[in-house]
């Protein structure tokens, strides 16, 4: 990663061409994207994309090898959202373009800016069938935000460009460009113009009115149960700081969504914590019992809400939100501020009260001392080592100031309830499509945007397995990543929903996987075993000295559940809780 700030610096400072210079499509692409300040690509070779490939050594920016395109999509990803930046991933025709379906469809569903260039077969063999042809922009149409077919080399520096904008613009997303053959391999002038790309329509033209302002200030100052909801438009908007002042101001208690995790500091007093299927009980029940719901920035997907016939029934909604199409989508809003979030709750702070909502935080305390010790920290310590107590005891070793990548399945929701984030961008994971085998490749995507962190992937062993091939793109990049593969022997949520819905009949869910240590250490890793939680602090100690990127299998608790839960389709008070009996502290025996 050294090599990449010495090839940037050695080319920083270059002037706009005041004079056309001969260049083909392929090393067009590589000079905007470097332009773009493109640092890293993540990407894999093949027949219609290797032009752009031999264009590819005169070029600062880092390429990692992956081992599936998939990957090259997630880390791309992740990339994307540790930084804040378009994240940027190749791949050839074909199979290798389809493979970054997966990929895409996550980066879409979570709103995260991606720029994914696949290679076509030549212009000329367009729709004749020709060896790994297919129509990518048409499979892709309903997964990003925009694509493109580029046939010329005359268009392809523009075709980047406008990709960038629309992928970062309003509500990001990823976007596909689609390059053929010959228009990489075409020579033709070229002249950078540093003119800003302007797309109408792209950015949201809204704004506040005054009568917006003040509808919604005086629901604020009028309610006596009110909640903000946090989700993760606010980390997307950097309006973190602004949610916390607009929060203190007006006494509102905190709710997040599992992608809000972080824009709002967990150990703060106005913090809830997580709401929705797997939320805590108390910030449920309050949903239920509030008056107002201020939602910054999340979209009431069917997690968060449950039945929506029943939900929070007795609560006004002020719905505060970039993109239109989520507003009275799913639920009703009484007001909608359309537009920046930032600059929503900037024009909101002066017009809401001095409040402190003292009778109401009791009422939620109360319900929180009946649900704490039940749902979140009733784990008996007796028997094997349990999930939670490894996420429990990960955020207490590194004090919560650690990146983690979770893979989606119980361990996803267990980290959600034990890990406690702080600070914006500190947890990624995939929340809308429930992507297995996101987090390896995410988090080595993490790793290129913050070489200096601390990152631990929590993943469980069926994702792991999904994209354990990119062990080797650890190795192979030298990168430190501590791996906490949570491995009960089951695919572990649909066990459980089999468990509450289907009889008890664990049908294709017990998991044979194959010894993670030996295949750790072939790939040159370090790897270790633990099966007592008494292991489990020397385990994250050595893994965290280890030079490399170092797994740790946890064998745990095969049955364990995820409490509460609320089932599909029923209303969001409804949880199945925790059986009372075993109710005992999370914490150190």
């Amino acid at each position: 990663m050294e090599q990449i700030a010495e090839k940037q610096e050695a080319r920083r400072g270059t002037s706009p061409q005041s004079t056309p210079v001969r260049m083909s499509g392929a090393q067009i692409l590589w000079e905007v994207l470097e332009r773009e300040g493109v640092e890293v690509v993540f990407g894999y070779p093949g027949g219609a994309i290797m032009p752009v490939y031999d264009a590819l050594p005169a070029s600062p920016i880092h390429h990692v090898l992956v081992r599936h395109e998939q990957g090259a999509a997630h880390m791309a990803d992740g990339y994307a959202r540790a930084s804040g930046k378009v994240g940027v991933c190749v791949a050839t025709s074909g199979p290798g373009a389809t493979n970054l379906v997966t990929g895409i469809a996550t980066a879409m569903l979570d709103s995260v800016p991606l720029v994914c260039i696949t290679g076509q077969v030549s212009s000329t063999l367009l729709g004749s069938d020709a060896f790994q042809e297919i129509d990518i922009t048409g499979i892709t149409l309903p997964i990003t935000k925009h694509n493109y077919l580029v046939t010329r080399a005359e268009d392809l520096a523009h075709s980047i460009r406008e990709a960038f904008e629309v992928a970062r613009s309003g509500r990001p997303g990823p976007v596909l460009v689609d390059i053929t053959k010959d228009a990489q391999q075409a020579t033709v002038p070229f002249r950078w113009s540093d003119e800003p790309v302007r797309l109408p329509g792209v950015r949201p033209a809204r704004r506040l009115t005054h009568e917006q302002i003040e509808r919604a200030a005086s629901l604020i100052n009028q309610a006596k149960r009110p909640l903000i909801f946090c989700g993760h438009g606010v980390i997307k908007a950097g309006a973190s700081e602004l949610l916390l002042r607009f929060a203190e101001k007006t006494g509102i208690p905190v709710a997040s969504t599992l992608l809000g995790l972080g824009a709002f500091p967990a150990s703060h007093e106005l913090s809830l914590g997580m709401m929705g299927m797997h939320g805590e009980a108390w910030v449920n029940h309050a949903v239920q019992e509030s008056d107002l719901l201020v939602a910054v920035g999340m979209r009431f997907d069917d997690r968060v809400t449950g039945n929506l016939k029943n939900y929070a029934t007795a609560a006004r909604k002020i719905h505060l939100e970039v993109d239109p199409a989520e507003v009275n989508k799913n639920v009703k809003a009484d007001v909608a501020m359309l537009g920046d979030l930032g600059r929503s709750l900037e024009r909101l702070l002066p017009a809401v009260a001095q409040r402190e909502h003292q009778d109401w935080r009791a009422r939620i305390r109360a319900l929180r001392e009946d649900s704490a010790s039940r749902d979140v920290q009733g784990i008996p310590h007796q028997g094997r080592l349990r999930a939670p107590h490894v996420l429990h005891d990960l955020w207490r070793l590194t004090r919560g100031e650690a990146l983690v990548v979770t893979d989606v399945g119980q361990h996803q929701m267990w980290e959600a309830q034990y890990y406690r984030h702080e600070r914006p961008r500190s947890l990624l994971t995939s929340g809308g499509l429930g992507t297995m085998g996101f987090a390896l490749p995410a988090a080595i995507g993490a790793r290129f945007a913050r070489p200096d962190e601390e990152i631990w992937v929590v993943v469980g062993d069926g994702g792991f397995q999904m994209t354990a091939c990119e062990l080797i793109t650890c190795a192979q990049e030298g990168i430190k990543l501590n791996v906490a593969l949570i491995n009960n022997g089951y695919l572990g949520m649909v066990r459980q929903w089999q468990e509450f819905f289907y009889g008890g009949r664990y049908v294709a869910t017990p998991l044979k996987s194959p010894d993670f240590v030996k295949l750790a250490e072939a790939h040159g890793l370090t790897a270790m075993r633990v099966t007592t939680r008494e292991q489990v602090a020397s385990a994250v100690d050595a893994a965290r000295k280890a030079p490399g990127t170092a797994v740790i299998e946890f064998c745990v608790e095969g049955e364990e559940a995820v409490y509460p839960m609320v089932p599909a389709n029923a209303d969001l008070h409804a949880m199945i809780r925790r059986p009372s009996r075993i109710e005992e502290s999370i914490h150190e025996p």
